[in-house]
């Protein structure tokens, strides 16, 4: 597997409850290294243009209601297969269906303040992160 990165998002639920520390500290366990990370108060225009793909569903308007309520952190996450490691370390969405250990299962209060957002492919990281980022902020 190659060497890649992908865009991490520790959410306002985890954030309000300290633990973006805990949540980092799974991510380098399982060898995952963070090359960039700032913490933001997300803007009503910048949620609904990051979850723009949403827009037409049922959740979309409470989704961008929950990323605005307070700061989120932004991450690059680096390492083999990035994206599929980042996903298998958050678990399912529905922290009721995720795995022991993973993030979701251990942090989640709910299907909808599920602690952590991640890319779901390399061509969306990319996006992702380009969105975020500027390559400059980017340390690998």
């Amino acid at each position: 597997m190659a060497t890649e990165r992908t865009l991490s998002i520790i959410k306002p639920d985890a954030t309000r409850r300290n633990l973006t520390g805990k949540v980092n500290a799974c991510f380098e366990e399982a060898g995952l290294r963070i090359v960039a990370q700032k913490r933001l108060h997300l803007t009503q225009a910048q949620a609904e243009a990051f979850y723009g793909v949403h827009r037409e569903r049922g959740f979309f308007k409470d989704l961008v209601a929950f990323m605005i309520s307070g700061p989120v952190v932004v991450q690059v996450l680096e390492g083999e297969g990035a994206v599929a490691k980042n996903r298998e370390i958050m678990g399912a969405t529905d922290p009721a269906k995720a795995a022991p250990g993973t993030i979701r299962k251990l942090f989640a209060e709910s299907i909808e303040a599920n602690s952590v957002h991640g890319s779901d492919s390399a061509e969306n990281a990319a996006a992702e992160i380009a969105f975020f980022f500027a390559g400059i902020e980017i340390v690998g």
